[in-house]
């Protein structure tokens, strides 16, 4: 199936372009988002001298996010196909932002856990309602540009933002991490209530630019209770969702590609200082690069996506090429075991993250495939599988690492980002949205 972007006759008004704005308050809030993820693995190094903290206490730490974040993946799903975006985005933005300005006054380990294992529960709902909203919002033809764009905003915010954060550590202490980046989501999640409206109801969007949406099929009537009337939940909608293949090789392969993810959002920094001898401080460029590599890697997903759709290309094919290539690309991460120089090391780490990039438009499948009423729970049940990852990736890493070197950790996430490959070749087959027979 391929999209063609619709003519406009003559004499009528041109489309406007509101929906580049939900894109970019989309972007910004994922900037929040994995600032708040990866903060933790900023302070680590100072929060293990403070509290005297085991590798593996480390590991439970970093992974505590993942273990509600996961947990609560069903619900929030459930939530997103009932609650108005622009509501339950806002209450999550504000409430997860002030639980991680609470850790800045951390003074245990204990509470420190307790209150990364609330910033996950309420982050859950997060991707869910991006797919939700950019399904709202844009024509399948430029959707992958728009969830790449978004997607985005979480490796350009640590390129960018990271070095910032190690700065207020290294002047103000570990604290200032925390109740920056918490502040920060609070503010935000305000103003994303005052500004975010469905495109019926966006002032902005005229009737041209709510026609080019809904003509190049997106969904502009889901915040329609009349046109799509809200369900009770069953457990034979959740094992709709859990029966079909082709939803499994988006679920598996997820897991894959978030696993390298959540390397770099939680090992990486002390892999740097650890065990190749950096100072974090001093090569925040070099550090930086892996986030920039993965930054560009996304952008070109989306917009190549896209780009052969308008050329003719049937959806699958353009939704899974850029994916496939990204973790093929992503297993070049495991020649960092057999560099020395500082140099070599951060090449093979970008080019691993380029590729994990390249490959981080999978929400698109999503759109794709998931049954039209079900998208929330879809996104929940993908999300959840997906992000386990956070959860064993940090404590398998914590346990390989005991001996003393990183080399089986960096080969255990090379060898994920070709299964995760292999799922989508081998499991997803055609692309065609999941019907409810």
């Amino acid at each position: 199936m391929t999209t063609a972007a619709p003519t406009r006759p003559a004499g009528q008004p041109r489309a406007t372009r509101s929906r580049y704005l939900i894109m970019v308050m989309l972007f910004i809030t994922v900037v929040i988002n994995y600032l708040d993820r990866s903060n933790l693995s900023i302070a680590l190094p100072a929060l293990r001298d403070e509290f005297q903290l085991s590798t593996v206490q480390e590991g439970l730490i970093l992974s505590a996010f993942g273990w509600t974040y996961a947990a609560m993946q069903i619900p929030g799903g459930w939530l997103v196909d009932r609650v108005a975006p622009r509501l339950l985005y806002a209450l999550a933005l504000i409430f997860w932002s002030a639980a991680t300005l609470l850790m800045g006054f951390g003074t245990s380990f204990a509470v420190l856990v307790g209150l990364r294992l609330l910033v996950g529960a309420v982050e859950a709902p997060a991707y869910p309602i991006n797919n939700r909203v950019v399904t709202a919002w844009f024509p399948e033809r430029e959707r992958a540009t728009a969830i790449g764009f978004y997607t985005s905003g979480q490796f350009v915010g640590l390129a960018f933002l990271t070095p910032v954060l190690a700065w207020l550590q290294h002047s103000f202490g570990w604290h200032m991490v925390f109740v920056v980046t918490g502040a920060a989501g609070i503010i935000w999640g305000v103003i994303w209530y005052l500004v975010y409206r469905e495109p019926r109801d966006f002032k902005g969007a005229n009737a041209a630019e709510i026609a080019l949406i809904q003509e190049g099929g997106g969904l502009v009537d889901l915040g329609d209770r009349k046109l799509t009337p809200k369900q009770p939940f069953n457990w034979a909608d959740f094992g709709l969702v859990l029966s079909k293949r082709k939803l499994w090789g988006v679920y598996l392969g997820q897991f894959c590609l978030t696993s390298t993810l959540w390397f770099f959002l939680t090992w990486f920094p002390t892999y740097l200082v650890k065990y190749r001898g950096m100072d974090y401080i001093k090569s925040g460029f070099l550090a930086s690069l892996p986030f920039l590599a993965a930054f560009i890697g996304v952008l070109c997903s989306g917009f190549l996506s896209d780009w052969m759709i308008r050329r003719g290309a049937s959806v699958g094919a353009a939704r899974k090429t850029p994916i496939i290539t990204g973790l093929l690309i992503s297993t070049a991460m495991i020649g960092a075991n057999y560099a020395d120089s500082t140099n070599w090391v951060i090449f093979f780490l970008a080019l691993a993250f380029f590729g994990n990039g390249l490959a981080s438009i999978t929400w698109s499948l999503v759109s794709a495939l998931a049954p039209t009423r079900l998208l929330g729970l879809t996104g929940g049940v993908f999300n959840l599988i997906g992000n386990l990852s956070a959860i064993v990736t940090p404590l398998i890493i914590g346990f390989l690492v005991q001996g003393g070197s990183f080399a089986p950790a960096i080969a255990y996430v090379a060898a994920l980002a070709l299964l995760g490959a292999l799922s989508y070749i081998l499991l997803v087959g055609k692309v065609e949205r999941v019907t409810e027979d």
